[in-house]
C-alpha cells in the first residue's frame, strides 16, 4: 500500500519531482504547500492545500515530505524547510526515479531526489536532501555532501568530493579526484 506524501513547493521543480514520484509509485501525493494566496490552485492535477504555516497541522494527517523547491542562486530556502520539516518530526524519504541507475554498493540519504537517468556509481555516497537532476553521472567513490544540487547533464568523475552547500550546474564537468566546492557555473570544467 502506497504511503501519503506531501510536497514544499509548486515551481517548476515541483513539475520534475511529481513526475518521479508517480513513475516510483511508491507515494499517493495529497497535496502541495505553497504561498498561501495559491491555495487551492492545482500543479499538475494536485492541489495546493496549505502554506508553511499550516506544516504542524498537516502532520497530524501526513508524515512523509518532499521538498519540491529547486536551487539555483542559492539553497538557503531548501535548506531552512529541510531543518523545519525535520524539527516537525516529518519523514524525508529518498525519493529515486525508477529511471535511474543506483548502484547497490552506493548510498543516497533522506530528502534527496535522484531524476530520471542519472547515473549514481559503486562506492558513491549522496547526502540528505540533495538534487541529483536528469542525467547527471556520478561515478564510482564520489561522495556529494549534505544540501547540493548535481545539475542536468553534469559529471563528476571518480573520486570527487563535493563539499556541502553546492551548485555544479548543467554540462559541467569534473576531473578525477578533486575537492568542490561553490557555485559552478553551467558548462564549465573542475580541475
Amino acid at each position: 500500500m502506497k504511503q501519503n506524501i506531501i510536497l514544499i513547493g509548486g515551481g517548476g521543480h515541483c513539475h520534475s519531482v511529481i513526475d518521479v514520484i508517480e513513475q516510483e509509485n511508491k507515494y499517493n501525493i495529497i497535496g502541495i504547500v505553497d504561498k498561501k494566496e495559491l491555495i487551492g490552485t492545482k500543479v499538475l492535477g494536485y492541489e495546493i492545500i496549505a502554506c508553511d504555516d499550516n506544516l504542524e497541522e498537516l502532520f497530524k494527517s501526513c508524515q512523509n515530505a518532499c521538498i519540491t523547491i529547486g536551487q539555483i542562486k542559492t539553497n538557503e530556502v531548501r535548506v531552512k524547510l529541510f531543518d523545519k520539516l525535520k524539527a516537525i518530526g516529518f519523514n524525508l524519504p529518498t525519493i529515486i526515479s525508477p529511471l535511474a541507475y543506483v548502484s547497490k554498493h552506493a548510498s543516497v540519504d533522506e530528502g534527496t531526489v535522484v531524476m530520471h537517468q542519472a547515473l549514481i556509481n559503486a562506492n558513491a555516497s549522496i547526502g540528505k536532501n540533495c538534487i541529483i537532476n536528469t542525467k547527471a553521472l556520478i561515478e564510482h567513490d564520489c561522495k556529494v555532501k549534505d544540501n547540493c544540487h548535481i545539475s542536468t547533464a553534469s559529471v563528476l568523475n571518480g573520486g570527487v568530493v563535493v563539499e556541502g552547500n553546492t551548485f555544479f550546474g548543467s554540462n559541467a564537468t569534473s576531473k578525477e579526484s578533486v575537492n568542490i566546492y561553490g557555485f559552478i557555473k553551467a558548462g564549465s570544467v573542475s580541475k
